[in-house]
């Protein structure tokens, strides 16, 4: 139903019952950001998006319309339930590039918070991944009154 997850360990959704994607105790609210010049793309935890111009291959081609080098299929990138993140370069014709280095096409290379992501020669984003939060542990009984 879209709406926001606010109980990870929750079972059903508060909204409308139904059940969640994943299972209790694996739901990560991370939510990688991508602030390109064109607009923000936001890859929540657990799933995968593919960064291109053909909107066939990529649910936000929008965004790189005006990057005549960025290549139709270009990268994809994936955000872990852990909150980690990968970027893969999908044999792109003008490359991808983390921190000025260039992805071997097909390899994995890991995304960090402040990272840049550079398709081709001009579509820079600036990578925004905050750190998952640690799960609350078990009260101590001998502190609580």
């Amino acid at each position: 139903c879209g709406a926001p997850v606010t109980r990870p360990r929750s079972r059903v959704c508060v909204r409308c019952g139904r059940p969640l994607r994943h299972p209790p105790g694996v739901t990560s609210l991370v939510v990688l950001r991508l602030s390109f010049p064109t607009g923000n793309v936001d890859i929540p935890a657990g799933t995968s998006l593919t960064l291109g111009r053909d909107p066939e291959e990529s649910l936000v081609a929008a965004a790189f319309a005006r990057f005549e080098d960025v290549s139709r299929r270009h990268a994809t990138v994936t955000v872990y339930d852990s909150g980690q993140a990968t970027v893969r370069d999908e044999y792109s014709t003008n490359g991808t590039f983390v921190r000025g280095d260039r992805v071997l096409p097909g390899t994995d290379v890991a995304l960090a918070d402040g990272d840049t992501l550079r398709l081709a020669a001009e579509a820079c984003a600036k990578v925004h991944l905050p750190s998952p939060a640690r799960e609350p542990g078990p009260l101590d009984d001998a502190g609580d009154s």
